[in-house]
């Protein structure tokens, strides 16, 4: 039976899934997206051409190859179509290529002043929103107010979207809250552009996707955001508004968990986040600095500069054990070129007491305990096969990955494709 092989970020997001999912894809016939929302930032080396994919998935640059966005993801037309339009001007012909989950649920422009107001009113205990109208939009679909895709082609749909609307307005009046938007304008562009994603094929994904298994196509499920951004096993509240765990894939794509195959967990050389919550190995001297400028540490969708610091391999085992990780793929190990030592948080020590476990409370004190290694001089992104890395970076790969019980499959040095590395 063909499984569906899934690649996950293992941190807080940002690891570098798109260009993984891109060079992944040439194996894979079909992509799919199972969660989260246009907060995603995929970056992708097309050719000459950097691009960041938002809610469309990774695989749409590769010729010939189905990308499906699940009934996980929560979709905004105005979004999606400005990013297909981009995509178009590329000459990749996109409506051939992308298909839409019916069941997706929509974010109106409504959910987008509900996220400011919320962020707003929590004040310096504020989540660190992309104000995107992610969070609300996930908000309506569990309160069951949600609209979907498959309602823009129903005789209801203004009625639906009204009764929303009055909805969101309502709360809206309980807030001593303004934000700069003009509410009018938002809506009749969004309606325009909720016209557009008419134009491509809306399909019952589930049957799709099962389908194309029991054809024997392989598929690979995109994530987004990282594991511990998930929210029910991240740093809640500071967490994202899905279950970005490998368990997400069979819910936001409508496949049993004996369909689920090899699991790809992305995972960088060091640390980053972005937004608010805890973050044990956190830099903040000038290590942490040259971090972010090495490895252009700024958000693919806000531009935000990341927080960054060293490898945290709790975290990782954490990551690694809700979703049954089968193969690691390192990122951004050409970052830590020239370091003097690499640093690596072995265990945590909290309340004075060392444990390998991530705790519950995300306002404990945690302080890393950390394993030094001795640096590497060498030019990593020049490599290309496993016999021109660095001793010194042999080591320390070695080491993570005896520590996590995982091989290490590939190492990408680099943004393009032909920077990776695919161990033996």
């Amino acid at each position: 039976m063909t499984k569906l092989d899934v690649v996950l970020g293992l941190q807080w997001g940002d690891e570098g899934k798109g260009k993984i999912v891109d060079f992944l894809a040439e194996r894979y016939p079909v992509v799919a997206r199972f969660q989260g929302g246009p907060n995603a930032g995929h970056s992708i080396q097309a050719g000459k051409t950097a691009f960041v994919l938002h809610s469309v998935p990774s695989g749409v640059f590769r010729e010939g190859s189905i990308n499906i966005i699940g009934n996980g993801v929560v979709l905004d037309p105005t979004i999606f179509r400005s990013e297909c339009e981009a995509i178009e001007a590329l000459g990749v012909p996109v409506r051939e290529r992308v298909k839409i989950a019916r069941r997706a649920h929509l974010i109106v422009p409504t959910h987008k002043l509900l996220d400011a107001a919320d962020e707003a009113a929590l004040g310096k205990a504020k989540i660190g929103s992309t104000l995107k109208g992610i969070g609300p939009a996930y908000s309506d679909k569990t309160g069951r107010n949600g609209l979907r895709v498959g309602d823009l082609t129903g005789a209801d749909f203004r009625e639906k979207y009204d009764t929303l609307k009055r909805k969101h307005l309502s709360r809206l009046a309980q807030y001593d809250f303004t934000y700069p938007f003009d509410l009018d304008e938002a809506e009749a562009r969004w309606m325009e552009d909720a016209q557009y994603l008419k134009t491509f094929d809306i399909v019952d994904a589930e049957y799709e996707t099962n389908a194309l298994l029991d054809a024997g196509k392989t598929i690979l499920a995109e994530g987004a955001q990282g594991s511990m951004l998930d929210v029910d096993f991240g740093s809640y509240p500071f967490v994202t508004s899905s279950s970005t765990a490998c368990a997400g894939a069979c819910t936001g794509l409508g496949v049993a968990p004996g369909r689920i195959g090899r699991v790809y967990g992305v995972f960088k050389a060091y640390c980053t986040r972005v937004g608010s919550g805890p973050f044990p190995t956190e830099l903040g001297d000038e290590t942490g600095e040259r971090l972010r400028q090495r490895g252009h540490e700024f958000g693919a969708t806000t531009g935000r500069p990341r927080r960054t610091g060293w490898l945290d391999l709790p975290a990782l085992k954490f990551a690694v054990m809700i979703s049954g990780v089968t193969d690691l793929i390192m990122m951004k190990a050409d970052v830590l070129d020239g370091f003097d030592t690499v640093k690596v948080c072995c265990q945590y020590r909290v309340d004075g007491v060392r444990t390998d476990r991530v705790p519950y409370d995300v306002y404990a004190e945690v302080e890393p305990v950390y394993k030094e290694f001795p640096g590497w001089k060498g030019d990593l992104s020049a490599c290309r096969s496993e016999a021109e890395l660095p001793a010194e970076f042999k080591a320390y790969i070695d080491y993570v990955e005896r520590e996590i019980g995982v091989p290490i499959r590939i190492l990408s040095l680099g943004p393009d494709r032909s920077q990776t590395v695919i161990r033996k």
